[in-house]
């Protein structure tokens, strides 16, 4: 059961997860995010592109398993999630990507490192 605004709710799938939402819907924002840096800086796309779709899949894979193991899934999420902040470092200290949108990115990322801690703290 999870609360939000002081309303619990069942959760019946990973998709109920306000973390996994949260995480999928900035996918495809970051993968926009890539688009423009450098070609030499392709590794670094590909490292961002994969940690950031870590996140939300880690969450889907574990769910549903046992709690001990859900909760083993949701810290390799927050390693992604960690991983997916360091390299959104990396492209603004390379001048790759729009800051602007990087910037955004980085409080986004760490909105779900917190929500991805407290479910596996809260997690029963």
């Amino acid at each position: 059961m999870e609360v939000r605004n002081n309303i619990k709710f069942m959760i019946k799938n990973f998709q109920d997860l306000e973390t996994y939402q949260h995480s999928q819907k900035l996918y495809p924002e970051t993968v926009k995010f890539s688009k423009d840096f450098s070609r030499e800086a392709w590794h670094l796309k590909d490292q961002l592109c994969r940690s950031a779709n870590s996140i939300h899949s880690n969450i889907a894979e574990g769910f549903g398993r046992s709690v001990a193991e859900f909760k083993m899934y949701l810290t390799r999420s927050l390693g992604s999630c960690n991983e997916t902040l360091s390299h959104i470092n990396d492209a603004i200290n390379t001048e790759n990507g729009n800051k602007k949108t990087a910037l955004y990115l980085l409080k986004e990322y760490e909105i779900v490192g917190k929500q991805i801690y407290r479910l596996r703290e809260h997690w029963k």
